[in-house]
């Protein structure tokens, strides 16, 4: 495989048929191959690298694996500059090609880093922003007397946990369930904890 695709939704309720569209008419657009390329689906924050797909997608450049990288928007990546900035530059440097269709950038040298920085600029912000939103919501429910948080230990909706500890049954590792089910290691190892428990 030469040309990986990367798409990133935040939660397991959201789907990429968007991105998809997207980047699906790039590569037509491109005369690519489909067969040429390989694709990676995170469903988990922006916020955090710890990402299952994303951490395949980093190793297969590692490895020499990949040759070119499309994504629909750089922030698809991260939504922290700083770890956003970090992965391209790792990439640039091993020659290989990033871009973003929805912004129409094409890049793998140095202009390319310089525009990149000031796209993750602009997400870390929007994140910010995001997060202030919610804990003046957060305060304001609390002040009316409504606000019960999120219980520990909460399941999210649609895992199904019966498949999480069927697949742990089977010998899976919990970087290998996490990329079957689309889920942080983390959240992986806190329902098999669960699980553990209820045994």
């Amino acid at each position: 495989m030469t040309i990986a695709v990367y798409m990133r939704v935040s939660t397991t309720e959201q789907n990429t048929d968007g991105q998809k569209m997207e980047i699906n008419k790039w590569i037509q657009g491109n005369g690519i191959d489909p067969k040429q390329v390989q694709w990676y689906i995170d469903k988990v924050s922006g916020a955090t690298l710890e990402r299952p797909e994303l951490d395949q997608l980093r190793k297969d450049v590692f490895n020499g694996a990949i040759k070119t990288v499309v994504v629909y928007r750089l922030d698809r990546l991260s939504r922290n500059m700083q770890d956003g900035v970090n992965i391209l530059c790792d990439w640039c440097e091993k020659g290989v090609r990033i871009v973003s269709t929805s912004q129409q950038i094409d890049f793998s040298g140095i202009t390319g880093k310089m525009m990149a920085a000031i796209i993750f600029a602009i997400a870390q912000m929007e994140l910010g922003n995001i997060k202030e939103r919610q804990t003046a919501g957060i305060a304001a429910a609390k002040e009316r007397g409504v606000y019960k948080g999120r219980k520990p230990g909460a399941i999210k909706a649609g895992v199904n946990l019966k498949k999480v500890a069927k697949l742990r049954e089977k010998g899976f590792t919990q970087e290998e369930i996490a990329r079957a089910m689309s889920l942080s290691i983390s959240t992986v190892a806190r329902y098999l904890k669960r699980l553990q428990e209820a045994a």
